[in-house]
């Protein structure tokens, strides 16, 4: 027994997003604050896993993108020091023949946002894809030793 009932309210377990402009003019297309997801096959597929790590040389992303070619995921660099990383899946064509039983693959787009530190080289980054994960290299300035002088101490 749930203490907090399915299917009315809230559900802080849903994949779903809530959009508190939801029924305003302004929310019914790209106008919204938050992606809009028209049902739960595309809310599982908005927000792609994306791990990033920090090597003494590189900043690592590997993002989790199943059943995508190349191209159909973007890696770009905005603004200087933004890494957005973006693609979509499209839904597969139905035939008026098929008599779908169960359908939990997700389709639609994702974008993922992240701001670059200073040290990262944004002129240098590589991206690589192989067997659905997205590997993108940042590669990092090499750290300035600070000079150091010796004083000789008189008496």
């Amino acid at each position: 027994m749930s203490l907090i009932p399915r299917g009315t309210g809230f559900d802080p377990f849903s994949l779903g997003f809530w959009d508190p402009f939801d029924g305003f003019p302004f929310g019914a297309g790209g106008g919204s604050l938050v992606p809009r997801a028209s049902s739960s096959e595309t809310a599982a597929f908005a927000g792609a896993r994306i791990d990033w790590k920090e090597t003494p040389e590189a900043h690592v992303f590997k993002a989790d993108v199943p059943g995508l070619k190349k191209e159909e995921v973007k890696v770009e660099v905005e603004e200087g020091n933004v890494l957005l990383i973006s693609g979509e899946r499209n839904k597969e064509q139905e035939e008026k023949t098929d008599t779908w039983h169960r359908v939990e693959r997700s389709s639609g787009k994702f974008m993922r946002r992240f701001r670059l530190p200073d040290n990262a080289k944004v002129e240098q980054v590589k991206a690589a894809m192989e067997n659905g994960v997205l590997t993108v290299t940042v590669p990092k300035e090499e750290a300035k030793k600070p000079d150091v002088k010796s004083i000789q101490i008189s008496g």
